[in-house]
């Protein structure tokens, strides 16, 4: 058995190809939910999505978000209707009452859909639609997303990090607190990182299911170490569960440039060094890291080294292949069970 932690496209991008190299059958996929919104009453799981439309076959690869060949009619629609009568496009947050009131897991994350900031295809809008009404008749949301994983025929088994509320939300230099999807969607990336909150954690709980899939070895892709892993970190026992098991992790740098998105910002602004060794900083409890060919950094841990770019599924299964690699040193080399590493909470 293997687990995956998956967030953004990094980790997504590598399970392209990962199921040549682990069974999908023995696989495990641990979601973030930190960037979930509810969008005029609707869930939108966007970093669970990613793997189920992946995994199902109809992601749009182009974007890495959403149905491919879906439609937008619905989305236009409340465009136009917001446009025609003067109440604009730009994130409309309902009122803090409401941000604690109705569904649990939709604490301090929840939108109007007036006007609808973030683009939802009419195909992609029936999977929203369905998890909120499983949820609405009493499931859990890991009971709804392994609901939704059997329609999509999905291989692996997708877990969401909890089923308790987690908001990932941005502090801007102007004194501004975003939610993720504003900071990302609606504003680009563009206002400075201040800080990064996830709100709601200390109250949270890694699921039954996350904390067995834990219990094997972990491979975390090039995904965002602030907003995509963060979110899990931030749950009570998960790094001390990373701390008793052989984790490798994949730098979504080489050396201090990224591969893409906004990690280099947001690792800046919680005053982490943006490259490869302040991935490693923010990580100890991993084993061993896969890094480019060409990264310069030199890690107190256990290196194999490749082509990181990902960009399709040959280049997924050559990373996959070296996370492999370290995982088989890491275990050959790693003592009999004992206490956890230093540092586990």
């Amino acid at each position: 058995m293997v687990t995956f932690l998956a967030g953004g496209t990094g980790t997504p991008k590598l399970l392209d190809g990962a199921a040549r190299v682990f069974e999908s059958a023995e696989t495990a996929v641990v979601a973030n939910t930190g960037d979930d919104v509810e969008l005029g009453g609707h869930l939108v799981c966007p970093d669970v999505d990613t793997v189920l439309f992946a995994g199902g076959g109809v992601l749009d690869r182009e974007t890495w978000w959403g149905i491919d060949g879906d439609t937008t009619a619905t989305h236009a629609e409340l465009r136009r209707l917001a446009d025609e009568v003067g109440l604009g496009t730009a994130p409309r947050y309902l009122a803090d009452d409401a941000q604690t009131a109705g569904r649990e897991i939709a604490r301090w994350r929840r939108f109007s859909a007036v006007g609808e900031f973030m683009e939802i295809g009419d195909r992609d809008r029936a999977v929203h639609l369905t998890r909120t009404s499983l949820l609405d008749e009493g499931k859990s949301l890991t009971e709804a997303i392994r609901i939704l994983a059997d329609a999509f025929d999905l291989d692996v088994d997708l877990l969401p990090m909890s089923d308790d509320p987690v908001a990932t939300l941005v502090h801007t230099e102007s004194g501004e607190t975003l939610h993720f999807q504003e900071y990302w969607v609606a504003r680009r990336g563009e206002p400075p990182v201040a800080d990064v909150e996830f709100r709601g954690a200390a109250d949270a709980e890694p699921t039954d299911a996350v904390r067995d899939a834990l219990a094997d070895p972990v491979v975390i892709g090039p995904s965002n170490p602030v907003t995509s892993l963060g979110p899990m970190l931030a749950l009570p026992g998960f790094e001390r569960a990373l701390r008793e098991t052989p984790v490798v992790a994949v730098s979504p740098f080489v050396g201090d440039e990224v591969f893409s998105g906004p990690a280099a910002e947001l690792m800046a602004g919680v005053g982490r060094e943006p490259s490869t060794a302040g991935v490693a900083d923010a990580y100890p409890f991993a084993d061993a890291f896969v890094l480019d060919d060409a990264d310069p950094t030199d890690l107190d841990r256990h290196v194999e080294r490749t082509d990181t770019r990902i960009d399709d599924a040959d280049d997924a299964e050559r990373v996959a292949r070296a996370c492999e690699r370290a995982l088989a040193a890491v275990t050959e080399d790693a003592p009999d069970a004992g206490p956890p590493r230093e540092g586990a909470e």
